[in-house]
């Protein structure tokens, strides 16, 4: 194994570790900060914590693919829920349970299996500004409808989690775009200013987006919302590639039946993770005490 393969494999690991770490930081928040709105979230220190931690980890992973393929980044990043996990019995004075452990193995299973059949996009590939702007009108409709399935469903948190993911797939797709506009590497030519400043607002706009639905999603708990917002992201940016960008699952026909079986592993994963954890609910307060005129 090269150096850089080497330097690769670290650096995906501390992009796990880093992503886990945030993501238990945004559960605990979760459960002390119910029933606040976004203005108490912001003034909490930990808050911040948990956004940093988030763009470390995120600089890491792209700095691991300058080094590494995007075959063995990506599963190695699919290591957050394991490190998460451990981390967050931790802090609940708890032990792991092996309903957890089954849980997390079948759906790090079923997602590595999505990630070995999906190719990456060949250079130069990107969506023009009014494929992106469909991709970002249809996913805000699709944010929307998963928000409001998830509020009213028993499987707590789940569609905010399922609508951080997408918001986080279609971010790093729209992120490509003006990367390769700026690069002048588009195969259409740069875009003009203001479109490419538009493009990037939308970024910004989903990648927030996808940090509040998921800090919404850990209400529900940490390692099942976890699980369903890492395998959203990648089925976004599948979706979005195969559908615009002209990739296709590698295998023809049985790449396809793979990703589906994959699919299904993952969905009894995180069936699995949302009947072992236990949904954190902050205590009911006590009642106002009723003064009666005399």
């Amino acid at each position: 194994m090269n150096e850089s393969a080497v330097l690769a494999i670290l650096l995906s690991l501390a992009s796990a570790a880093g992503y886990a770490l945030a993501a238990v930081a945004q559960s605990r928040l979760a459960s002390a900060n119910a029933g606040g709105g976004l203005a108490a979230l912001l003034a909490r220190p930990q808050w911040w914590w948990a956004v940093g931690l988030n763009a470390g980890g995120a600089l890491m992973h792209v700095a691991a693919l300058h080094y590494g393929p995007l075959t063995l980044v990506q599963p190695l990043g699919a290591l957050t829920l394991v490190a998460a996990l451990p981390i967050g019995a931790y802090y609940q004075r708890r032990r792991v349970t092996r309903r957890e452990w089954r849980g997390a193995a079948w759906t790090l299973a079923g997602l590595t299996g999505l990630i070995a059949v999906t190719g990456p996009a060949t250079p130069g590939d990107a969506l023009s500004l009014r494929e992106g702007l469909a991709v970002a009108a249809a996913t805000a409709l699709l944010i929307a409808v998963a928000s409001r399935a998830g509020s009213g469903s028993g499987r707590v948190g789940l569609g905010h989690a399922t609508a951080s993911g997408v918001a986080s797939g279609v971010a790093s797709a729209l992120t490509q775009t003006v990367t390769a506009s700026l690069a002048r590497e588009l195969p259409g030519g740069p875009m003009a200013w203001w479109q490419t400043t538009l493009l990037a607002v939308l970024v910004a706009a989903f990648a927030v987006g996808g940090l509040l639905l998921s800090q919404a999603a850990f209400r529900g708990g940490l390692a099942a919302p976890l699980a369903v917002v890492n395998l959203a992201n990648p089925a976004a940016a599948a979706v979005i590639g195969v559908a615009l960008l002209g990739e296709r699952f590698h295998g023809g026909p049985l790449g396809w039946l793979t990703a589906a079986a994959a699919a299904a592993v993952a969905a009894r994963g995180v069936i699995m993770l949302t009947g072992a954890e236990p949904v954190q609910v902050p205590a009911p307060r006590a009642p106002e005490p009723v003064h009666v005129p005399v």
